[in-house]
């Protein structure tokens, strides 16, 4: 526990064998939880976990499955219905087993997809695991021990005392970053970082890839867990959601890890074209969801007469750079409707962004 809190890591694994040992004999003593959940490996990582059960490192303080208590009263007819709500949503979370026979005083947690779900699927898991028994501060920690936990009283602090909502490490403001991070790592993070601050609405975050995350309890009842993209864009769909719900969010600076053993199962070519898409889908959530459903925000206005005016310029932008081929003289018209689109076109999409910007500010927290 950190200042009286209950702290608990989830740990999503994918053939992990030999490293998994590694991050659960390293877990700082606060943490009370280590949620491991195995998505389906086909080595022995599973077994690995349970091997550590007879371990004095499995013995953890008492926590209730609060989905399991009586909530008598007649005032308390919403949160009896809230009750309900997280109990029938378990059937929309990746098809899993709880391994362990006493999860209400056992430190290592064992949940074993069924079905393979990606790394945001694992984690999902985790995170409804830790909402259910009430835990006050989550971690997500990678199984390949690729997070150092030294730094994991630094990424919880803020949310146990200063009641952030969301925290996550930076490795890309740390000064070793471009001696330890892969180019192609280094690359791939700076371009989907960039793109995450547009469609998610934390427009001063960066290195929006990092998985060492700490979320505290408010805003884990916040969203829908089970809606969590599950695959590698996981981080960015998780900002967007957060942003929606009006959640905090704060970086820490944390230190680069590579090449201590683990494997990366991501192939950059292959993620950023689909992560793009995405947050592409994500952005247009997040503007009607937040800034027309919620509470209506000019700047709703002014992204789509932005995007209208885009759309317009290109025919006319094609028709000038087809004169222009074909040595055809441009006509007044065309270039008065060209310039008037154009400064219109960035007018809109300036002060839409500025405006988006100011709403934000208070989101995020240095």
């Amino acid at each position: 526990m950190l200042n009286n809190k209950t702290i608990a890591v989830v740990v999503p694994a994918y053939n992990e064998e030999s490293q998994i040992g590694l991050v659960i004999e390293t877990m700082p003593d606060f943490v009370d939880r280590i949620v491991v959940v195995n998505d389906c490996s086909r080595d022995n990582t599973s077994q690995v976990v349970k091997n550590y059960w007879s371990n004095a490192l499995n013995k953890g303080i008492a926590l209730e499955n609060i989905l399991e208590k009586d909530i008598p009263g007649h005032f308390n007819r919403a949160d009896r219905a809230l009750q309900k709500q997280s109990r029938n949503e378990l059937s929309l979370f990746a098809p899993a087993v709880i391994e362990n026979s006493n999860p209400e005083t056992e430190r290592i947690i064992l949940i074993n997809l069924t079905k393979n779900s990606g790394v945001g699927g694992a984690i999902a898991r985790g995170y409804k695991w830790c909402k259910d028994y009430g835990v006050d501060c989550t971690a997500v920690m990678a199984g390949d021990g690729q997070m150092d936990p030294a730094e994991l009283e630094s990424i919880c602090k803020p949310v146990i005392e200063e009641g952030i909502d969301y925290v996550k490490g930076n490795r890309l403001i740390h000064r070793s970053a471009l001696l330890v991070i892969p180019k192609m790592r280094f690359f791939g993070n700076s371009i989907l970082s960039i793109l995450t601050k547009l469609a998610s609405g934390y427009w001063h975050v960066s290195d929006t890839q990092t998985g060492y995350t700490a979320i505290s309890n408010k805003a884990l009842n916040a969203i829908r867990l089970y809606d969590i993209y599950p695959k590698y864009g996981m981080p960015n769909d998780m900002l967007v959601k957060l942003n929606i719900a009006f959640c905090t969010l704060k970086e820490i600076e944390i230190k680069p890890v590579y090449d201590i053993g683990e494997k990366s199962k991501m192939k950059v070519h292959k993620v950023i074209p689909r992560i793009s898409w995405l947050l592409l889908k994500s952005f247009y959530k997040r503007l009607w969801v937040k800034y027309l459903f919620r509470d209506f925000h000019p700047l709703f206005l002014l992204y789509h007469l932005a995007f209208l005016i885009g759309l317009t310029l290109i025919p006319v932008g094609i028709r000038i750079v087809s004169d222009i081929i074909n040595n055809i003289s441009l006509t007044y018209q065309v270039l008065t409707i060209f310039i008037f689109l154009s400064i219109s076109f960035f007018q809109f999409l300036l002060f839409a962004m500025w405006m988006d910007i100011q709403d934000n500010e208070r989101l995020y927290k240095n």
